[in-house]
């Protein structure tokens, strides 16, 4: 995708809006569990700091229905002057007279960083009317923009398609890599070719799936995804996760390409996704009514393992299982083992989706792994062929 990166961007001694994607998981406490996204996005800042850039980051975190406290980028400041050795004011909005007189009053090679950005109903896509002024008075406070939140490419928010349309764009470093390493996938993968899909919802999964099967070699499918599969294929899945809406998309994708798709032959069955004790191993023809799939079987592990060992390009989104349960991990962990041994033996492997990354980085498997997407939805949307809307509004190179 030949779109304009912000290495050609002229950016010294220029005020830089770059959007970045700092929606990070935090814990009960309010710390930040994990950072991925806020490091992803350091290459960039240094980048434009390197080149005299008055560098403003913006952003967003979480779905705030009003101010809500522990939706603050306060957290991220904290993060932020750890990985660039120095201060950053977080100021206490993202626009408005005081955001307006501390961006002018910024040094060439300085950085800051604006509130959360939904805390303004003129952000979301869906609530922009609500405050039409917001696109303006956020271009205002810039002279360019600079968009590094592939995360939020597949989302239409104001600060991804209005900014563009509204001062000199480009994109990011890490914009430019995930859109690079997702487009060798489309058009020019190293074969074998196995796509690993996973995670709770199909729906997610399902327009991918029947994408990429023309040109992949195997669809492995575990998760609860996997569910409606075996259900399209006749199987009784108890209280395994269901989602009747795209019963028959799985049935067409398992007629087309029978011999692509690999489903589960075994299952870890429980009472609940909550319920470890008494969980149990059982062939996906023999689930009992009132128990449910949460992670793939031993032997699916294997057969996906053996399978994955003999790629040459890989891509996963999705866990195998409810892999927060430890005792719902294995299969999830399974995976991750054999990918990283590929990564380090020469296959390209590219794994993304939050719960996958995160995954990966706790069981301690990501030094094998080629490239770890900083984007779940946006990864699956462009896997699927759909235009990203935050992709779509920025300039040709």
């Amino acid at each position: 995708m030949a779109k304009r990166s912000v290495r050609d961007l002229d950016v010294h001694g220029r005020r830089v809006l770059l959007r970045a994607d700092f929606n990070v998981p935090l814990d009960p406490r309010g710390r930040i569990a994990d950072d991925y996204r806020i490091r992803a996005t350091m290459p960039t800042i240094r980048l434009l700091t390197d080149r005299g850039a008055k560098v403003v980051l913006i952003s967003h975190m979480g779905r705030p229905k009003d101010r809500e406290p522990e939706l603050s980028l306060a957290p991220v400041r904290a993060r932020l002057e750890d990985l660039l050795g120095r201060q950053l004011r977080l100021l206490g909005d993202c626009v408005g007279p005081e955001v307006e007189e501390a961006v002018a009053r910024l040094d060439a090679g300085a950085v800051i960083l604006l509130e959360n950005l939904r805390y303004h109903p003129g952000e979301p896509a869906d609530t922009r009317d609500q405050e039409p002024g917001f696109a303006d008075q956020l271009a205002a406070l810039g002279e360019a923009y600079v968009n590094d939140a592939f995360g939020a490419c597949h989302r239409s928010d104001t600060s991804i398609v209005e900014l563009p349309r509204r001062l000199p764009a480009a994109m990011g470093l890490l914009l430019e890599r995930e859109v690079t390493v997702l487009d060798q996938v489309l058009h020019n993968p190293s074969q074998p070719l196995v796509v690993v899909l996973g995670g709770s919802k199909v729906e997610d999964k399902i327009g991918v799936v029947l994408h990429l099967l023309p040109i992949a070699d195997r669809v492995l499918i575990g998760g609860g995804a996997a569910f409606t599969f075996l259900r399209a294929r006749g199987y009784e899945i108890g209280r395994s996760r269901l989602d009747p809406k795209h019963l028959e998309a799985c049935r067409q994708a398992l007629e087309r390409h029978p011999d692509k798709i690999l489903l589960p032959t075994d299952v870890l069955i429980a009472t609940g996704p909550d319920m470890p004790q008494g969980s149990r191993v059982v062939r996906v023809d023999a689930i009992p009514p009132d128990w449910m799939g949460v992670d793939i079987g031993p032997e699916t592990a294997r057969a996906f393992s053996d399978v994955l060992r003999q790629a040459q390009t890989v891509v996963w989104n999705g866990p195998m299982g409810i892999f927060e349960q430890s005792a719902f991990a294995q299969g999830t962990k399974a995976i991750a083992h054999v990918l990283r041994g590929q990564g380090v033996t020469g296959a390209t492997v590219i794994v993304g989706g939050g719960d996958t990354v995160a995954a990966v980085q706790q069981l301690g498997y990501a030094d094998g792994i080629d490239h770890l997407s900083t984007g779940g939805g946006a990864m699956l949307e462009y896997l699927e062929g759909k235009e990203l809307p935050g992709l779509a509004a920025l300039p040709d190179q």
